[in-house]
Parts: C-alpha cells; sequence; structure tokens
C-alpha cells in the first residue's frame, strides 16, 4: 500500500459535485435489502459477514487497484447517494473517503470508519493501516460495522447480531487454534515483500523481516537486499512471500539469492478467490506456519 498525494482529489470532488443532486437519502434496493457501499474487499467480506443476506454490498475500488490512492467515479459517488451505510477501513487507508461522503450529499448515510477503536501501529509517523490482517482488529472491525447495520436497519437487529456473534467465534477459535501453533514454534520471524503484517504478527507473537516498508514506497537499496540475505541465510529461512499489489521482483531477487522459493500471500485487498475473511486468514496462517517448520 503506497502512501502519496492524491493528484486527482480536486478533479474527483469536482465531478462529484455536479452530482449532488442526485440523491439525498439512502434506502434499499428493488429486493429489499439494506444498501451497504464499501471501500474495498476487506470490509466487503467484513460487511457481508455481519450482513448476510439482509444486505447488497457495492464495492468501490475493484480488484487489482490501490485502495489508498484510487480516484473517484462518478458511479462511485451515486452508489452513496442511494447507500444506507458507507464501510471505510479507516486508518489513513483511504484518503478520499471524507471528500466522498461530503459529495454523496446523502444525509441520511451512516459512514463507518472501521478502524474506531483499533490499537494502530505507528510506521514512518503514520498509522499501519493494515488493520484488517489483524483477526483481533478485524473482531472491532466487525463490531463497528454490526452496530451501523443496526442503526440502518433496527427491524432485523436480532439477525445482525446473530451474525456478528457467529464470527466473532469462529474469529477465536481460528486465533486461538494459531496462537497455540505459534507459540510451540521456535523460529517466529517470516520475510514478505513488503511490511503489510504488522498487526497479523501481534496477533501471534510474530515478526516479519520485509524488503519494503509499510507503504512500499521505492526500491529497496543493496545495503538492505544485503542485510535481508545475510538474515534468511542465518535463518534458514526457505520461503519469501509476495503480495498481489506488491511487485514481485524484489522477493524473486532475494529468494533467487538464497535459494529459497516464492510463495504467495494475500493482503485481501482484492477477492483472489480465496473465499471469505476467515477462510483468506486461515490460509494466511496455514502459510506462513508451514514457512516456519
Amino acid at each position: 500500500m503506497k502512501r502519496k498525494k492524491i493528484a486527482g482529489i480536486l478533479a474527483a470532488a469536482m465531478v462529484l459535485f455536479s452530482l449532488a443532486g442526485c440523491g439525498n437519502g439512502g434506502g434499499s434496493v428493488s429486493s429489499g435489502k439494506l444498501e451497504v457501499a464499501v471501500s474495498f474487499n476487506p470490509m466487503a467480506e467484513l460487511a457481508r459477514a455481519v450482513g448476510g443476506d439482509k444486505v447488497e454490498v457495492y464495492t468501490i475500488v475493484p480488484d487489482g487497484a490501490e485502495p489508498h490512492d484510487f480516484e473517484l467515479k462518478a458511479k462511485d459517488i451515486e452508489s452513496l447517494a442511494k447507500a444506507s451505510v458507507f464501510v471505510y477501513n479507516g486508518a489513513g487507508m483511504e484518503t478520499w473517503a471524507q471528500a466522498a461522503i461530503d459529495s454523496a450529499s446523502n444525509s441520511s448515510l451512516i459512514a463507518v470508519d472501521a478502524s474506531d477503536g483499533c490499537d494502530l501501529i505507528m510506521a514512518d509517523g503514520y498509522a499501519d493501516p493494515h488493520t484488517w490482517l489483524s483477526i483481533k482488529m478485524a473482531e472491532i472491525q466487525a463490531l463497528n460495522i454490526k452496530n451501523a447495520l443496526v442503526q440502518a436497519d433496527p427491524e432485523n437487529k436480532d439477525y445482525y447480531e446473530e451474525n456478528y456473534s457467529a464470527f466473532l467465534s469462529s474469529a477465536e477459535e481460528l486465533y486461538k487454534e494459531y496462537r497455540a501453533k505459534f507459540d510451540s514454534m521456535p523460529s517466529k520471524n517470516f520475510v514478505t515483500g513488503h511490511a503489510a503484517f504488522a498487526y497479523f504478527c501481534r496477533d501471534f507473537g510474530l515478526k516479519q523481516n520485509s524488503i519494503e516498508n509499510v507503504f512500499a514506497e521505492g526500491e529497496p537499496t543493496a545495503k538492505k537486499i544485503a542485510e535481508l540475505v545475510e538474515f534468511c541465510r542465518k535463518n534458514n529461512v526457505r520461503t519469501v512471500f509476495m503480495e498481489e499489489l506488491a511487485s514481485p521482483k524484489v522477493s524473486e531477487t532475494l529468494a533467487n539469492e538464497i535459494g529459497a522459493k516464492v510463495e504467495k500471500i494475500y493482503t485481501l485487498e482484492s477477492s483472489e478467490g480465496i473465499g471469505s475473511y476467515l477462510e483468506a486468514m486461515r490460509k494466511n496462517l496455514s502459510l506462513v506456519y508451514e514457512s516456519l517448520k
């Protein structure tokens, strides 16, 4: 996830201003479901987990696009103008979120900063925005989403409460299962393409060693690569992980240098066909666990 200034935000706001009259109240689609707009895939997965078949989810950032610097389109603002709830990750992830809310002219829109209440980790003077990669933080985010759905659709309060409780129970089971597994491992270090897994590591007492920083900015220096090569050889690292929205070249370069394999790990920023939030997190946990054996 790259931290850059949003060059196009003013242009987007001008386009959105022209749409200010397109709607001033959220509601339900023709199916009777509650309309929920979300910023990108992790928020969609959490909204579906809690909302179930009572919600219709519209994801603003398409798969493969960078959610931090995404440039809004007119159809995105139209979706917010009609929606009852808008869920975004927060913690600085979607720098365009407030402009979108302001431009939607939807007085009844319930905007949810899903990271509200999360214990944020600071990196290079900024909040690390990858909160959803922590099961414990995702539980808080799901709670924030549940509260918003109940506010927007009180008639189905019990349904949302039950779904949230089921999600929380399954999330806790997964957390406890892998906390015990990682506690028994002598090695706690794994290597990633960019440092997106600080919250994930905090959950399980792990440490990421990454080629690029939290914001995947610039190219790694020769010194950084040399340090990682030394670390990998010293710790017998046999797997270097790469992520979809980060360049695979740096991971491949490091892996070739130490004779390791490159394996994909999932930031969930795109759906990538790996199932629900908890299914994707189980996949990640299994990958890291197997790499530490």
